[in-house]
């Protein structure tokens, strides 16, 4: 973090505070509209980002790119539907804002709405391109890095609701031992030159980026 030029370390603050806090508030959103009000009486129905920031989280996006904030508590038996269906579409309503901001800041860039130039050398401020790429880049991140199938990420919920039903069981097995597997994925094998989620995630961020600018 350190060692970032003050343009970029202003553009992902920036994001840091509007995509975690739209990604968490839509969590809220969906529970409260299928009839958890957990979120709610939690003060987190709110798009104030002081109610949703993860310290070691946002640190996490300033430092690599893609980070969390705090889990938004829902209480699945409360959903008006008490179905894996209701809980699916909470969890994916995190990284579907996501999308939907990244697919939001790629249009004006597509469109040409503003000019593509780079900020001036030394500047503070990152121009108007530059911010809205690292936006779009950041926001695509948080999308493909929640949409990992381990618990606690949202991804774990939505393959739970999409995995056949004899698949389950080992599925479930397997989410014991999710957060243990981020910390690994994320920490330990890198330090040995294994970075599976950046070599996954690198492809795929790089053709959304194409697909949503239009350009290479």
């Amino acid at each position: 973090m350190l060692n970032l030029a003050p343009s970029l370390l202003f553009s992902r603050i920036l994001t840091l505070i509007i995509a975690l806090t739209i990604h968490e508030f839509s969590h809220a959103l969906v529970a409260d509209h299928f009839g958890d009000v957990t979120a709610r009486n939690a003060g987190r129905l709110t798009l104030n980002p002081l109610k949703h920031l993860d310290v070691f989280g946002s640190l996490m996006l300033l430092v690599v790119g893609f980070g969390w904030a705090k889990p938004v508590p829902v209480n699945p038996y409360a959903l008006r539907r008490r179905s894996e269906s209701a809980l699916m579409w909470v969890s994916l309503a995190g990284p579907a804002s996501n999308l939907l901001l990244a697919i939001l800041a790629g249009l004006v860039l597509r469109f040409r709405m503003v000019p593509w130039r780079a900020s001036a050398a030394g500047s503070m401020l990152p121009s108007p391109a530059e911010f809205l790429f690292t936006f779009l880049s950041i926001n695509l991140l948080l999308m493909l890095f929640n949409l990992i199938p381990l618990s606690p990420l949202d991804g774990e919920k939505v393959l739970s609701y999409l995995l056949p039903y004899r698949l389950q069981p080992g599925f479930e097995s397997i989410q014991r031992y999710g957060p243990l597997l981020i910390m690994v994925l994320l920490f330990v094998l890198p330090l040995v030159g294994i970075d599976l989620i950046r070599w996954v995630m690198s492809p795929a961020l790089t053709q959304l980026q194409k697909f949503i600018i239009g350009v290479g």
